[in-house]
């Protein structure tokens, strides 16, 4: 766990010994259930640390971030970046959201057992939690690693956030070229582009586009389940 501890200090993400004991817990207990069911292709010790719990904090810092009190991970699959967040972040709560049921059994399990106490999980779609009077821009952040391409992810996420709160979503190489495809479903979706953060940790490289939401989401959005991915917004 050296390289996690030595990536949150050069992050500035306060730990003890305690929080990397759950991270580990954590790590042991995905790469344990994922002999049964598929949670992560990556089941190198040291990859899934790169990969998935420093990727998963790379926004810890981010003034958007730090000043959220309601915090939701949209496709949360194994628990990234929500469990992580939710780790070196006790004082926020967080909703973790994935359509299969699965993936959240094992991550309440694994929360309960280390005593990360700070989560909660939903079970279903985005296009239609996104229609739960509970949940719908009822969220000063939304944050998601999904891999889906910005102009679909904007309909998945932005339905959830609150006008003046923002989106975080972690992406590649590619973010400018996805921003600039997602320009008018940005718009549509009430949103506007803030930023693009590249962040290079010893040649990792990551970007974060940092939208805010501007406006309420028409009524129409998101589209029924299945919609956005097969006919985005462009």
């Amino acid at each position: 766990m050296k390289f996690l501890e030595e990536s949150f200090e050069k992050l500035n993400i306060p730990f003890d010994n305690s929080v990397i004991e759950m991270f580990e817990q954590y790590m042991d207990g995905i790469l344990e259930w994922n002999k049964k069911i598929n949670l992560t292709a990556i089941t190198d010790r040291e990859e899934f640390i790169s990969k998935h719990f420093v990727d998963s904090v790379l926004s810890y810092n981010f003034r958007e971030y730090i000043d959220a009190d309601s915090i939701i991970d949209i496709g949360t699959g194994a628990g990234f970046p929500g469990i992580p967040l939710a780790i070196v972040s006790p004082d926020k709560k967080f909703v973790l959201a994935d359509s299969l049921n699965k993936r959240l059994k094992v991550i309440n399990e694994l929360a309960s057992k280390i005593g990360i106490d700070n989560i909660e999980t939903v079970h279903g779609r985005a296009e239609e939690l996104a229609r739960n009077k509970k949940y719908r821009e009822a969220f000063a952040l939304c944050i998601s690693r999904a891999v889906a391409n910005l102009a679909v992810l904007c309909e998945y996420c932005l339905p959830f956030i609150k006008v003046g709160g923002h989106l975080l979503a972690y992406k590649g190489p590619d973010a400018e070229e996805e921003v600039k495809m997602a320009e008018k479903a940005i718009k549509i979706l009430g949103g506007k582009l803030i930023e693009i953060v590249s962040v290079d940790l010893d040649g990792y490289d990551h970007n974060i586009v940092v939208i805010e939401k501007i406006n309420k989401t028409p009524s129409k959005y998101p589209r029924k389940a299945g919609t956005p991915g097969k006919e985005p917004i462009l």
